[in-house]
């Protein structure tokens, strides 16, 4: 079947395997339709016929012709040779979204081709969003977003729900042109209202009355969606806009009671009582300041619930895509500050109960001020201005009111969802981004005047007009007010008369207001104009990126109902996890047969996988199936690279033919001053001719005349 290696190849031969070896396509479809006297399965001096030179060298359409002629052999060799080699069908897309990825890390690595890398990285994202741009059809755009669905890994997702694995790769990545465009947001926009698509059409008012209806009756749709999960209920609390509003709603009620809590305290304002226990003669006064009210059990509720949340969310992603985000980083904050808060008020509340059970035990009297009590109990009786620092319920206070202020401006994360508001609050982030780039300059000249205007007046405690830098906290005060104009100029004037020092004060103060307010202030205001301007000028786009983030975070399967309601578990949520564990037992079982299997068989297969190498069913299924069954994905990518190739050589060739024109104008030009300087030339060698035919003619005639 083979000639042998060491004799000569015929002249056909030689040419049928450079052809295969450097992929000259057209060479070898001739010579395979038309050559009757060529053997398909020669081989060169190492041995490998034209199929293996063709799998070795990559060129899949050599392979694709070779492996359609009947009599072709070493099939089962190049395929092991190709699977040794790792070489599979590339997907553009996805290499395109990993390489400028790639190439933007670079940038920031090797920072003297920081430019040429971020060249590079954008051409990347230009291929991508201009083979998105491509697309003629739904199929094609849901082919690129979701990437290939028939491949193993995207086996293992549900079959009905789009995975958007290039699109949550892209915002990974920030190719912001990819998922703000008009294609991508049209695809995302229809699983946004999934199962409510004759809303996506309705006004404004319309959607409010929707969000105002989901909010009163968050109750009752939790309990409709606990009974029937699979009614039409069901399926509706599960499209992403449903999912959105009822998180939004439940959080929108969430900051309601943090409201409502300290609505008591508002001047001019009555509430109903907020009381969980009566009073009664013999009370200390720190159980009634300890006791929880009915409003702060529903708060410690809201935030068991959205913990509860934030734990199964870091469960799923993992602890480094949780930390990525930075509103998950300021949601488990606020949250483990409202936990640490209502902590520490419940060891104040069990500190009052026990002093209170003391009283009750042993005083017989109604009326505590008459009676002496233990200093540790009489504690419990004093009003809040002989309160220690460190008491309990002082921390509670403090972490409650920042855990408050950090719930209020979580209402931030939503605000991409409203066109009008999403750049600002993009903006805003921007701004914070500024400001942290900023502080490092700043602290740095804080530090420097902080700490030499404390030297200069530690020694003069008690001998200043004002204690202004006679200690460390007061120079930090001093210093940080003097920014927003708020300190005074005789903070460094001295009641002695030592003109020296109190001159140095003065010129240390005077810079230093000079470089924080007039120097530092005015760079951060250009810098966050600047920010600011950039957005602005891209808004469109920054917008649109950011509302892809925030509907992606309700895509997937699960947070169906918001906190407290998604404490309680469903009828459903018990029947997916008998299922799992019946899946877990039986996935198993199957895995300890298979081990046992291998075990038996171990050394019959190692001997069978190179001994049928070369058998018929080998060649016929394995390697032919890979390469002539391409995926539907495959189909739709090459349609696409080969309209985005069209299109890049019709462009190129509109720029050759423009400048291809400048350049035939150049050339006339000059052709034409030549073929001047040539017809000049030669009209100065024709009247040379004639003047000398002239002297000739003149010149025997001259003396005959004489």
């Amino acid at each position: 079947m083979f000639n042998d290696r060491g004799t000569s190849l015929t002249a056909e031969e030689e040419r049928f395997l450079d052809a295969a070896e450097y992929g000259n396509i057209p060479v070898v479809r001739k010579m395979l339709e038309e050559s009757r006297t060529l053997n398909v399965n020669c081989v060169d001096y190492m041995g490998q016929n034209a199929l293996q030179l063709a799998v070795g060298n990559e060129h899949l359409e050599v392979t694709e012709l070779l492996l359609k002629k009947e009599n072709l052999a070493r099939i089962g060799d190049a395929l092991l040779l190709a699977i040794s080699k790792g070489y599979v069908r590339i997907d553009p897309v996805l290499t395109a979204l990993e390489l400028s990825n790639e190439l933007a890390k670079l940038a920031n690595i090797e920072k003297e081709f920081k430019n040429d890398y971020r060249k590079l990285s954008m051409q990347c994202k230009d291929f991508v969003v201009g083979v998105l741009d491509l697309c003629r059809d739904s199929e094609e755009v849901e082919a690129i977003l979701n990437g290939d669905l028939e491949s193993a890994e995207a086996a293992e997702a549900p079959k009905h729900k789009a995975s958007l694995s290039r699109v949550k790769l892209a915002i990974k990545y920030e190719v912001k042109k990819f998922v703000a465009h008009p294609n991508c947001q049209q695809q995302l926009l229809t699983i946004w209202y999934e199962n409510l698509s004759g809303l996506r059409e309705q006004t404004i008012a319309i959607k409010c009355l929707v969000v105002l209806v989901v909010a009163l009756g968050l109750p009752f749709l939790a309990i409709g969606y606990w009974i029937a999960p699979c009614s039409r209920l069901g399926k509706v609390l599960r499209s992403p806009f449903m999912k959105f509003v009822a998180h939004a709603a439940s959080f929108i009620l969430f900051l309601g009671l943090l409201v409502f809590n300290a609505s008591d305290r508002f001047e001019g304002v009555s509430t109903l009582p907020n009381v969980t226990v009566l009073d009664y003669p013999k009370q200390i006064f720190r159980v009634k300041t300890t006791q929880f009210t009915w409003t702060e059990m529903l708060i410690m509720v809201w935030v068991l619930g959205m913990m509860w949340s934030e734990c199964k969310e870091l469960w799923l992603e993992g602890p480094r895509e949780y930390i990525v985000q930075l509103w998950n980083v300021l949601d488990f904050g606020m949250l483990s500050i409202f936990i640490a808060a209502f902590t520490a008020r419940f060891l104040a509340f069990l500190q009052a109960t026990k002093a209170q059970q003391y009283v009750d035990s042993y005083v017989q009297e109604s009326d505590l001020s008459e009676v002496t009590l233990p200093p540790e109990i009489q504690y419990f009786t004093y009003a809040r201005d002989k309160w220690l620092p460190s008491d309990p319920q002082i921390i509670s206070e403090g972490l409650y009111a920042i855990a408050v202020v950090l719930s209020f401006s979580r209402i931030a994360y939503i605000l991409p969802a409203n066109e009008s508001f999403g750049p600002l609050q993009i903006s805003l982030g921007r701004t914070v981004k500024d400001i942290f780039k900023f502080m490092v300059l700043f602290i740095m000249v804080f530090l420097a005047f902080m700490i030499g205007m404390f030297i200069l007046y530690s020694y003069y405690l008690g001998a200043k007009v004002n204690a202004a830098f006679t200690t460390v906290e007061e120079s930090f005060k001093t210093l940080f007010w003097s920014i927003f104009g708020l300190s005074e100029v005789t903070s460094v004037v001295l009641k002695y008369d030592h003109k020296f020092i109190e001159n140095i004060g003065y010129v240390l103060y005077g810079i230093y207001n000079v470089t924080m307010v007039v120097v530092l202030l005015n760079m951060l205001i250009a810098m966050i104009n600047s920010s600011y301007q950039e957005i602005e000028d891209d808004s469109d786009v920054e917008w649109k990126f950011a509302r892809s983030k925030l509907w992606l975070s309700y895509f997937d399967d699960g947070k169906t109902l918001p906190p407290p309601f998604s404490l309680v578990p469903s009828p459903k949520s018990f029947v997916y996890f008998i299922m799992r564990i019946i899946n877990f037992s039986k996935c198993r079982r199957r895995r300890l047969q298979k081990d046992i299997e291998m075990g038996l068989g171990n050394s019959k297969s190692r001997l069978n996988l190179f001994t049928q190498s070369n058998s018929r069913v080998f060649e016929s299924h394995s390697f032919n199936s890979i390469l002539n069954q391409p995926t539907r994905y495959q189909q739709i990518m090459k349609r696409l690279i080969k309209r985005y190739v069209l299109k890049a050589q019709v462009d190129k060739e509109n720029d050759e033919v423009n400048e291809g024109e400048l350049k035939e104008i150049k050339q006339d030009i000059s052709s034409l001053r030549y073929e001047l300087l040539e017809d000049k030339s030669q009209a100065t060698e024709e009247l040379a001719i004639l003047i000398h035919k002239l002297s000739e003619k003149l010149s025997p005639s001259s003396p005959r005349c004489e």
